[in-house]
């Protein structure tokens, strides 16, 4: 297994689900939604779940060039982002050894705004993409009065840790004999049928990434 990017990433509690593989990183980024954007301002933490997206090593995130978190973000306070994944409930014999199946990934750096014009569109299409595939080239795109308005962010994914709890319950050996049932309860994003906007006409087809939609991940 690889070694942490740095000792602060390094995975002190549960020391055995530590993953430091980039790749195996990635795989959870690329199926996550939302991110939680941690940093600190005059002393106060704040924390600010927002969406995100990949390409190679960076992480993007956007919103409004008014937003306080972005603009705090854009003069160079340190960041943490998060991204967590629930797969199952974990229900062992003693409430003390409940748990949860999960993925994330912690990311620690610095984001910098992205000021040049192709980055940024490109940026922009790549949030997109990342909620919803095949949608950026059906749909309007960005215009300059709306790109002039949005602040994106770069964070280069550099310190970086994941953890990963999978597996049944682990009970204290005297409790395997307790008489109650104990194992996983399986828990997954699961996309229901698409509903139309009223405004709608009625000849639009509801396309097939809407149809089929899914947070798996080939690969």
């Amino acid at each position: 297994m690889s070694e942490p990017s740095s000792p602060r990433t390094r995975v002190v509690r549960e020391p055995e689900r530590g993953v430091y593989d980039r790749a195996a990183a990635y795989r959870i980024l690329d199926e996550g939604f939302i991110c939680h954007v941690g940093f600190v301002v005059d002393g106060q933490p704040f924390v600010i779940p927002t969406g995100y997206g990949r390409a190679g090593d960076n992480l993007y995130i956007h919103g409004s060039a008014a937003s306080r978190m972005l603009r705090r973000i854009d003069q160079g306070v340190p960041v943490c982002v998060t991204v967590t994944l629930l797969d199952g409930l974990v229900l062992a014999r003693s409430i003390f050894n409940h748990s949860m199946n999960y993925r994330s990934v912690v990311v620690l750096g610095t984001a910098v705004a992205v000021a040049d014009p192709k980055e940024k569109l490109e940026a922009l299409r790549l949030l997109s993409e990342h909620i919803l595939p095949g949608r950026w080239a059906e749909a309007r795109q960005p215009n300059e009065r709306e790109i002039k308005a949005t602040l994106v962010m770069r964070l280069p994914i550099t310190e970086f840790s994941a953890k990963v709890r999978q597996g049944p319950p682990i009970d204290d050996e005297e409790d395997y004999g307790f008489p109650t049932w104990a194992g996983v309860i399986p828990l997954e994003m699961i996309a229901a049928a698409p509903i139309n906007d009223p405004r709608l006409d009625p000849k639009t087809r509801v396309p097939g990434y809407a149809l089929s939609y899914s947070r798996k991940r080939a690969g």
